[in-house]
């Protein structure tokens, strides 16, 4: 289980390719040596209309991407995947964080897998017979 909401304010729109963001994620997972299955992958986006940053006055925006997925991953996985992870994010809004007031962040958080209940067949199309 990988999910990655992205978050973005909507004076964003025409501006900032979120679509293209989305696919960076996915295939970062994708990408990660079997650690995330690529049949748990979930990468979606959330246009937020009402929203107030910093003072409220200028035209601020930002963009958060939050993924949870299940324990059982180390920290030193952990640590090298989301710090590339954000270097790519960065690199991805670079031309926009230069020209306008932009706010990127990334938050990982562990399910709870008490908490967590999946009826998943997707898994299949990827195992390997």
């Amino acid at each position: 289980m990988a999910h990655a909401v992205v978050e973005w304010t909507s004076n964003l729109e025409g501006e900032a390719d979120i679509h293209g963001l989305l696919e960076l994620i996915a295939a970062a997972m994708r990408n990660s040596g079997g650690i995330f299955p690529w049949g748990g992958i979930r990468v979606r986006a959330i246009r937020l209309d009402d929203y107030v940053i910093a003072d409220g006055k200028a035209d601020d925006a930002f963009v958060n991407v939050t993924v949870k997925m299940a324990a059982g991953r180390t920290a030193e996985f952990k640590k090298a995947f989301f710090t590339d992870l954000f270097e790519q994010i960065k690199a991805h809004f670079a031309e926009l964080y230069g020209r306008r007031y932009l706010a990127l962040s990334l938050y990982v958080e562990e399910a709870d897998e008490a908490g967590s209940f999946k009826h998943n067949n997707i898994h299949k199309r990827f195992k390997k017979d």
